[in-house]
């Protein structure tokens, strides 16, 4: 009951306050961990492929434990304090856990720069959400990029790290969220980390593969509710969910291009090289501005979805 109580506070914070900027988050501190781990195991591995790869799982396996350990460790020391003071502290993790204000704020800086004809604005605006090279981008591919990270950042993001809390609270969720920043960091198919960063690429595609699945489903769901295009939605994400590198990527993002009965994905720049992909949806009309904001409604009925899916699963099946 606790971890249920912990996850709809936190779920509640998020979407009222979202990540607070002057607050130095724990990801952060992921982030730093794996920078500072990667460098003696790149020195001990050399440019042994094998090598790299064994470094590469080396470093997979101290991030897990050192980021799933010491807020165990933590929650241990608090709830020795006070069994109130280790709730409170979860709640709070929780809530720094997930990011869906933080994906609706920053994709809706997009949204205003776009309707107000900023087009370099925007194009700032969502390099900051979006790895691909921005520079070139036309209105609607700003567009286009913003709604694609915001359908496939529901489940990263969001509903993900949702599951993950329910079934085993703060500590499963930073146990998620150290894996998908080692992804973010390393899963990079380059000279650098094709063999280093292999083992961080497909733990995050099996740590993934049911979640995302989840979601789509559930997104399926909140498209009927938000009057969207479901029966599109539905068709597509049978059609189209596979249609990406990773096993993962496309499965909310198709459903969000039937939704919303537009095409996503294609063909994009990363670092001054063209990446060629396949299209997802069909090209029923243009990406336009608005698209951002349908994409943000999607993504929060979907999390609600998942709130109430995974705390019913927690309450039946964890009590």
């Amino acid at each position: 009951m606790r971890i249920l109580l912990a996850c709809m506070t936190g779920f509640g914070l998020d979407l009222i306050f979202g990540d607070p900027y002057w607050l130095y988050h724990p990801i952060r501190l992921i982030g730093h961990l794996i920078s500072f781990l990667e460098k003696p195991l790149r020195s001990a591995a050399g440019k042994s492929p094998k090598k790299q790869i064994v470094a590469g799982g080396i470093l997979w396996l101290l991030v897990i434990l050192i980021s799933t350990g010491i807020p165990c460790l933590m929650l241990w020391a608090a709830e020795k304090i006070h069994p109130a003071v280790s709730f409170l502290l979860e709640c709070f993790w929780c809530y720094q856990i997930l990011a869906a204000r933080s994906l609706s704020v920053e994709s809706k800086k997009v949204y205003h720069a776009l309707k107000t004809q900023d087009v370099e604005g925007a194009r700032k605006a969502v390099s900051m959400i979006v790895g691909r090279d921005t520079k070139s981008l036309t209105e609607e591919g700003i567009a286009k990029a913003a709604v694609e990270t915001v359908a496939e950042n529901t489940s990263d993001g969001v509903t993900a790290p949702l599951m993950f809390l329910m079934l085993g609270g703060a500590p499963l969720g930073f146990l998620y969220k150290a894996v998908n920043t080692m992804d973010s960091m390393l899963g990079y198919k380059n000279e650098k980390n094709l063999y280093f960063g292999r083992v961080a690429a497909k733990m995050d595609d099996v740590f993934n593969y049911l979640p995302s699945r989840v979601s789509a489903v559930l997104m399926i769901a909140a498209a009927f509710l938000t009057g969207m295009d479901a029966k599109k939605a539905a068709q597509i994400y049978k059609r189209d969910r596979r249609k990406h590198a990773s096993p993962n990527s496309a499965q909310t993002e198709s459903v969000c291009a039937g939704a919303l009965q537009v095409q996503l994905a294609g063909d994009a720049w990363y670092f001054g090289v063209l990446h060629k992909k396949e299209t997802i949806g069909d090209p029923i009309r243009p990406v336009e501005a608005e698209d951002i904001k349908r994409a943000g409604r999607l993504m929060y009925v979907t999390a609600v979805l998942t709130l109430l899916f995974a705390g019913m699963i927690r309450f039946w099946y964890f009590w």
